[in-house]
């Protein structure tokens, strides 16, 4: 990591990400605050993004978050993960791109190591629900709602509205 990426990393980790959620009195500054600093943490970073308070997306590397949109209060997020733009995010989202590898019986699961990354990709106009999880490789179309509480662990496509454990469509919005 190059040194101004260094000192954004901490300043966010060390102070804003503790600053007010964007709804509160003093979210006029916080919110530009935090935009501020993930621009320079993110691969892209659109216009009027909102990162609220306590958001951890480790370094920001393979982030792409798409004009208005936004990564919830609380959120978990890591790359390779591309938002697109006008996307909502409940608070507690997980998005995942990494998982263990589990195929062998023989050594046990924490020594077997990683799998590799796996892309996680979010169309324009979504809504993603509170403590919703995404597991890594999925890809979710334009316009989709993610029901609060639902695990993703499978491609939904575009108008879609999904909930449950796992994620199943419920309706189309078209």
């Amino acid at each position: 990591m190059k040194g101004k990426h260094v000192v954004r990393l901490v300043v966010y980790y060390v102070i804003g990400r503790y600053l007010p959620t964007s709804s509160s009195h003093f979210g006029r500054w916080s919110r530009p605050i935090r935009a501020w600093l993930c621009q320079g943490l993110f691969d892209a970073c659109g216009k009027g993004v909102n990162v609220e308070h306590m958001a951890n997306f480790g370094s920001g590397k393979g982030i792409i978050l798409g004009d208005n949109s936004g990564l919830g209060v609380h959120c978990l997020v890591r790359g390779p993960l591309e938002i697109g733009s006008d996307v909502m995010m409940g608070p507690d989202v997980v998005i995942l791109t990494s998982s263990h590898q589990f195929a062998r019986t023989d050594i046990v699961m924490r020594k077997q190591g990683m799998l590799p990354l796996r892309k996680v990709k979010i169309g324009n106009d979504v809504w993603i629900g509170a403590r919703v999880i995404i597991l890594p490789g999925v890809t979710i179309g334009n316009g989709v709602i993610i029901g609060a509480g639902a695990v993703v662990t499978s491609d939904v496509p575009d108008y879609a509205i999904v909930g449950g454990v796992p994620a199943k469509v419920i309706r189309y919005r078209k």
